[in-house]
C-alpha cells in the first residue's frame, strides 16, 4: 500500500499547465516528476469525467452522461475499492463528488461535512459554490490529511474552471487562476512528499477560448497529468494517454486491484503492474 493524493484541477488545459505552472514544471525539469498528456473521454463535461477518473468506466457504460445526471454511481469507484480493502479515504471536493459516491441529491445543510467514517468517502468536506476559493479548499484538504491520515485523499478545486467560463482560456484571468493553483501546490506538496505520499495532479477537462467545454476540441479534451513517486521515471511523455487509465493507475499506487470494469493500461515510464479483481496484472 502506498498513500496517494490525487488533485483534480477542474477545467485546466494541458497547454496552459505546461506554460503557467512553474512549480510543477520545475519538478519535471529537476527530474522529480513525470508529465503526461491525457485525452479526456467525451463529453468533456465535469460530472461525467469525475466518474471516468474515479471508476475507469466511460459514460456510455456508467450512465453519467451529462452534468444534470444526479444520482449515485452504479460503479465501484476508487473510494469503494479502497474502503473495502480497509484503507482510509477522504475528499475535499465539489458536491457533485458526494452525489456520485456518498449521498444524492446533495443537501448543503446536512451534507457539507461528512466525517462519519462509514461511506465510500469516509471523511469528506464538500463545497457547493463554484467561487469557493481554492486556498480554502486546499486548507480543507490539509485538515483531512492531518486529522485522518487518509490512504487516498482526493482534492478537487474549482476556480480555474469558474474563471475559464467567465473569461475564456485565452484570458489573463484564466492563466492567473492556473498560476494561483500552482502556487498553492508549491506550499503544500513538499509536506505531502515528506509524509510519504505519491502525488497525482491532473484535470477533468480543459477549456476553449469561448469559455466552454464539452466538445471534441483539443483545448477542451487535453489535460495534464503530473505524477510524483518512485514508480514514475521523470520526464515529459507527449503521446496522449487515455483518461480511462487513471482510475486503475490510482488503484495500482494504492496497492489494490481495480474493478473488473476498469481498463488497466501501461504508461511509458511507469513501473506499476496494474491488475483487476479476478485477473492478472497488465
Amino acid at each position: 500500500m502506498r498513500k496517494t493524493i490525487m488533485v483534480v484541477l477542474d477545467g485546466l488545459r494541458y497547454d496552459t499547465a505546461r506554460a503557467v505552472m512553474g512549480y510543477m514544471e520545475h519538478l519535471v525539469e529537476k527530474e522529480r516528476a513525470a508529465c503526461y498528456r491525457v485525452s479526456s473521454e467525451l463529453p468533456s463535461l465535469s460530472r461525467p469525467l469525475y466518474e471516468v477518473l474515479l471508476t475507469g468506466t466511460p459514460p456510455v457504460e456508467n450512465g453519467i452522461t451529462a452534468n444534470h445526471t444526479v444520482r449515485l454511481s452504479n460503479q465501484r469507484s476508487v473510494f469503494h475499492l479502497a474502503a473495502e480493502r480497509g484503507l482510509t479515504t477522504a475528499a475535499a471536493a465539489y458536491h457533485w463528488v458526494s452525489e456520485l459516491y456518498n449521498r444524492a441529491p446533495f443537501n448543503p445543510l446536512t451534507d457539507r461535512i461528512q466525517l462519519d467514517g462509514t461511506s465510500p468517502i469516509q471523511y469528506g468536506l464538500f463545497y457547493f459554490d463554484d467561487t469557493y476559493p481554492d486556498s480554502h479548499l486546499f486548507t480543507d484538504a490539509e485538515f483531512l490529511r492531518q486529522a485522518y491520515a487518509p490512504d487516498f485523499l482526493y482534492i478537487h478545486p474549482m476556480n480555474i474552471d469558474d474563471i475559464g467560463h467567465k473569461h475564456g482560456s485565452d484570458s489573463a484571468q484564466y492563466r492567473q487562476a492556473a498560476g494561483t493553483a500552482d502556487a498553492i501546490l508549491a506550499g503544500v506538496l513538499p509536506a505531502w512528499l515528506e509524509h510519504g505520499y505519491r502525488v497525482i495532479v491532473t484535470a477533468d477537462h480543459g477549456m476553449n477560448e469561448f469559455g466552454q467545454h464539452g466538445g471534441t476540441g483539443r483545448g477542451e479534451r487535453e489535460v495534464p497529468f503530473y505524477a510524483i513517486g518512485p514508480e514514475f521515471t521523470p520526464g515529459v511523455y507527449e503521446a496522449p494517454i487515455p483518461q480511462l487509465a487513471v482510475a486503475p493507475l490510482v488503484c495500482g499506487l494504492l496497492g489494490i486491484p481495480g474493478s473488473p470494469a476498469m481498463r488497466p493500461a501501461a504508461l511509458p515510464g511507469c513501473s506499476l503492474q496494474l491488475a483487476r479483481e479476478g485477473g492478472a496484472g497488465e
